[in-house]
């Protein structure tokens, strides 16, 4: 379970451990802000589009043999971004290095199903984001360490070591847990079959764009946080970093109350109960971004809030999406995952558009992607009274 936390986490770390060189790499490259901010819309880009070829691949040959190629393209992708000498190169290279880094994200997610009912599954979930929590903790701290004694060249320099890392791990420690399916084919026809085959499942639908938009709410979160926090409101890399300390806390003590809770309730009861309080995150954006004046104080809050409920969202969103797919885990995983980076793209592209260097873009974003999770849920999700029917897995 660590070692699949780890690679859950090769997404995070590889996002939040350069969010506070943005300044940096914008004086570095000579660019500006929207441009900075789109090397992030290009790994989105990169995440959501690798997914759907590692889920069918991973249902066909096993769930080793991908991650261990996208490891490899990772590692890729990460020397370029370092060596990059434009921002049309960074750009570029963030997009290889998403293509790889997307392997462990979906492959971790299947790897978790082959293994577990959905109430396990849940759980389980809200253990790896105890483990991949680390990340935003300390990911952060750190490129806003090497900020004060080096270039932002060194965080994608460490990246590349955290690729090679989790490649060995992957070879000498992760057991198979999903059999070879020779009936598997890899034809357009026959995968395009299997994903409309999943997305008829109005459960997954519902559930996995319900639980993309509140991670969209995330997403926008990483994207504009460094312009309104850094540039804005002038707190210093180091400061970001622990205020990114703080969010992350509270997500990851989220996701433990609600691994403990599930022992007594079911993943929609809990799923619902953690949109209210995303709600309640975006209430407070919403009047800090309607107040006109400087309120960090109150963005803050809303930030706090919103980001705390997440750990009650995002494992029951992904369990309830893979529940009734046991049998196509890597393919529903890699459906779920694309929906979600796609939704974080068109949240992050929309707010650099619409970009008026205020906070005010910022704030409505985030409560929007909030707002509109609840209201997916709520007008079309099915009432689940009692918790889904507990499914085998086949593999």
């Amino acid at each position: 379970m660590i070692l699949l936390g780890i690679l859950t986490a090769i997404g995070s770390v590889s996002i939040d451990m350069y969010l506070p060189a943005f300044p940096a790499i914008q004086q570095g490259l000579h660019t500006t802000t929207g441009q900075v901010q789109l090397t992030l819309t290009a790994f989105f880009v990169g995440m959501l589009s690798g997914q759907l070829l590692y889920g069918p691949l991973s249902d066909r040959f096993g769930r080793r043999p991908p991650l261990i190629g996208g490891l490899i393209i990772y590692i890729i992708g990460s020397v370029g971004c370092t060596l990059a000498q434009s921002i049309e190169a960074l750009m570029f290279w963030r997009l290889i290095q998403a293509l790889g880094a997307c392997s462990g994200i979906v492959l971790a997610r299947a790897i978790v199903r082959d293994r577990c009912d959905p109430r396990e599954a849940a759980r389980s979930f809200s253990t790896l984001m105890l483990i991949m929590g680390v990340s935003p903790i300390l990911a952060p701290l750190l490129g806003g360490y090497i900020l004060q004694v080096s270039d932002w060249r060194v965080v994608f320099g460490l990246n590349v070591l955290f690729g090679i890392g989790c490649l060995i791990a992957t070879v000498t420690m992760l057991r198979e847990s999903h059999t070879p399916r020779a009936d598997a084919s890899l034809g357009l026809g026959p995968v395009f079959s299997s994903f409309a085959t999943v997305l008829r499942d109005r459960d997954f639908t519902v559930h996995a764009i319900s639980g993309g938009l509140a991670q969209a709410g995330l997403y926008t979160y990483l994207a504009g946080s460094p312009f309104v926090l850094i540039e804005l409101f002038h707190l210093s890399p180091s400061a970001y970093g622990w205020v990114f300390c703080a969010n992350s806390v509270g997500l990851i003590v989220a996701s433990q109350v609600n691994s403990a809770l599930l022992k007594g309730s079911d993943i929609h009861t809990m799923l619902r109960r953690g949109l209210l309080g995303v709600i309640a995150g975006a209430a407070l954006l919403i009047v800090a971004g309607l107040s006109g004046v400087a309120v960090l104080p109150l963005l803050l809050a809303g930030i706090f809030v919103f980001m705390t409920c997440l750990g009650f969202v995002n494992p029951n969103a992904a369990a309830a999406s893979l529940a009734n797919h046991p049998e196509r885990a890597g393919t529903a995983s890699a459906l779920m995952g694309t929906l979600q980076y796609g939704l974080a793209t068109l949240a992050t592209f929309a707010m650099g558009v619409v970009h008026d260097g205020t906070a005010r873009p910022f704030a409505f974003g985030m409560a929007a992607c909030g707002l509109a999770a609840w209201l997916v849920l709520r007008t079309l999700g099915i009432r689940h009274t009692a918790p889904l029917q507990t499914a085998t897995a086949t593999s």
